[in-house]
């Protein structure tokens, strides 16, 4: 029996599920939008779906929001102020709530982001991934090293004093010299956070049945760790896996996830992790935007519900939470599963007595090495 002497913080996801061309390393639910997106029509089959998900979330506040994708920056401020408007009247909102717009470069401009800065958003994450032209060519990305530069830079003109610029490495035919300097080129316009994803193959992708030539895996590494160096010297503390941010400008959003809260998740093939008195339920919507939109606000929508078991929650805590450098009260296992840390106690003391973690009452953390072999520390459990 998981017994919780009170509920984890709530966030909000939404999935806005439309791109100009998909991307060929990208597995995330998106569709190229052929002959424009249906904007009002998904606004309202969002709120729809919301009214239909909040008996699950009664009373609760929201601390932070994130409009996702997909490319969300392809929908207009208006679009976006009438969805948080209608956010806004269904749910109750922390008064400091963070709320994050991914976008893509290819499709903002500084008056674009004043309309959305005006609707409500006050965080921005911008898909830059490289500034080198033939690496965006490779990556299949709709901008240019100019429109990427621009972004970052309207963001600021628009207002946004906290912003993230996502970036990845190892790329097709990528050199370590090459990677510094996308970081340094982000580093220049002095985003607030920082993300630096390694380039991996995923199933279902283009890249997967057309493998592009990636950097071996010493190459990727001594790339990891002087970015890791860079990023430091200029003052970005690394605070999770491939997440680097100015003291105070953590992605609250994520840090929620990682932290093992609850969230909601609104749009085409979101999904939600909600706590209750019976245990924690993960669930999602239906995947296809069409099917998506006949169906929101029905029960049709649910593409599936699935309640957590002991040996899950315990899989899916320690999944999250050892990807924060700094790591987390040890009492958060508790608080966040509902079960005594004694539960995991034999994989504990496994990573510890290889090193892979520090464990004591006070905290549980990875350690250097156990960051290094993240995948191999999260499957002991």
């Amino acid at each position: 029996m998981q017994q919780f002497a009170s509920l984890p913080p709530l966030s909000l996801y939404v999935h806005i599920p439309w791109c100009v061309r998909k991307c060929p390393y990208c597995d995330f639910n998106s569709h190229e939008a052929r002959g424009g997106v249906p904007e009002q029509e998904y606004v309202e089959a969002l709120l729809r779906d919301l009214e239909q998900d909040l008996p699950r979330v009664w009373g609760r506040i929201v601390h932070t929001i994130f409009i996702g994708g997909g490319t969300p920056s392809l929908f207009s401020p208006e679009a976006i102020d009438r969805l948080l408007s209608g956010i806004r009247a269904r749910l109750l909102l922390d008064q400091n709530i963070e709320i994050t717009l991914e976008a893509n470069p290819g499709t903002v401009d500084t008056e674009r982001f004043k309309g959305f800065r005006a609707a409500g958003i006050n965080r921005l994450s911008i898909g830059v991934q490289s500034f080198e032209p033939e690496k965006l060519k490779a990556l299949g990305r709709i901008h240019g090293r100019e429109e990427a530069l621009r972004a970052a830079e309207s963001a600021r003109a628009a207002g946004f004093d906290n912003f993230n610029l996502d970036l990845m490495f190892g790329l097709p035919g990528q050199t370590v010299e090459q990677a510094l300097a996308d970081i340094r080129t982000a580093i220049q316009l002095y985003p607030t956070h920082l993300s630096a994803y390694q380039l991996t193959i995923e199933p279902n992708t283009l890249f997967h049945s057309r493998p592009p030539t990636l950097p071996d895996d010493d190459s990727t590494w001594d790339m990891q760790s002087r970015l890791q160096t860079e990023l430091a010297a200029a003052g970005y503390q690394q605070y999770e896996v491939s997440a680097y941010a100015k003291p105070g400008h953590e992605c609250r959003h994520n840090l929620n996830y990682w932290q093992f809260g609850d969230y909601l998740g609104i749009g085409a093939g979101a999904h939600a992790k909600i706590t209750d008195a019976r245990g924690i339920t993960r669930l999602w919507k239906l995947k296809q935007p069409n099917e998506y939109l006949r169906t929101a606000g029905t029960p049709q929508n649910i593409g599936g519900e699935q309640k957590l078991s002991r040996e899950h929650t315990v899989t899916e805590f320690m999944m999250n939470a050892l990807r924060i450098t700094r790591g987390v009260p040890s009492r958060l296992f508790a608080e966040r599963t509902g079960m005594p840390i004694s539960v995991a106690a034999k994989p504990l003391e496994e990573a510890e007595r290889k090193g892979l973690i520090a464990w004591d009452i006070e905290t549980l953390r990875p350690t250097d090495i156990g960051l290094r072999f993240l995948n191999n520390l999260v499957a002991m459990f």
